[in-house]
């Protein structure tokens, strides 16, 4: 089940969201799923989930109506060609720095003569019964995000949102904030002045921003989408879970 209406919205700059898989199990998709969300991030940058674990994943996360994308460890041509081989509808390619760093990302993604990606015969390609079909599939609704996450990608905001096959970026805030100097304070005047400039640069050119909002709380989303963020991660697997075992264990225990 290929996934062909987030491209499209991406184009638009329609709201969507997904939310950031960190846990290899079949149960967290479906769980994931019953919320609603439109699509999940497999995250193998930071965590143990392995390629196997992966495909498994793609084909839960499809199966149950949803886009299922997979934030590469690296802008990596190997790892980029692995997850799409297995089917996954669009990768979220971490520390894009500059306009070669996002031309790299679309490369590796694209069949020549737009990118250089090897021909291989995998789930995604019907294990190669459509690779005919996949080859216009990946022209039309293939998905790459460049994930702004450095002080450096704020500065070359503009040439990277310019860079053809980027369908849209995300703030990592994390990363960005470490950048700078003080990691996890991505509330600080430094940080925020950062964001303005690739919310600048981005609303200007009518291009799809996206933010992964790390705590699960749903008013932190909307005030994004009211600052223009269309494309929103919302927190992750663990943290939906482990905040709400922890807010119902303290009020049992001061009850």
């Amino acid at each position: 089940m290929k996934n062909n209406t987030l491209k499209q919205k991406l184009k638009n700059r329609e709201n969507t969201t997904g939310s950031w898989i960190t846990i290899g199990h079949q149960a967290i998709i479906d769980i994931m799923a019953e919320a609603g969300f439109e699509w999940l991030t497999i995250d193998i940058e930071h965590t143990p989930i392995d390629y196997n674990e992966i495909q498994v994943l793609i084909g839960f996360i499809q199966s149950r109506g949803m886009a299922a994308l997979v934030r590469v460890s690296k802008n990596e041509e190997v790892v980029i060609k692995r997850v799409l081989d297995a089917g996954a509808d669009g990768v979220i390619v971490p520390m894009v720095c500059s306009a070669e760093d996002a031309k790299q990302a679309v490369e590796y993604a694209k069949y020549p003569p737009i990118g250089k990606r090897g021909v291989g015969l995998n789930r995604a390609q019907r294990y190669g019964f459509g690779f005919e079909q996949y080859k216009e599939w990946v022209k039309e609704n293939l998905v790459v995000i460049a994930q702004i996450e450095h002080i450096k990608g704020v500065e070359n905001i503009q040439e990277i949102i310019a860079t053809e096959g980027i369908d849209g970026i995300i703030i990592g805030p994390y990363d960005l904030s470490g950048s700078l100097g003080i990691p996890g304070q991505y509330n600080e005047p430094v940080v925020v002045e950062a964001l303005q400039r690739v919310e600048k640069a981005c609303l200007e050119n009518k291009f799809s921003m996206g933010y992964h909002v790390i705590e699960p709380d749903a008013d932190l989303v909307k005030q994004k989408n009211e600052a223009g963020y269309n494309f929103i991660a919302f927190s992750t697997d663990f943290l939906f879970m482990g905040k709400k075992a922890a807010y119902e264990m303290g009020r049992y225990k001061t009850a």
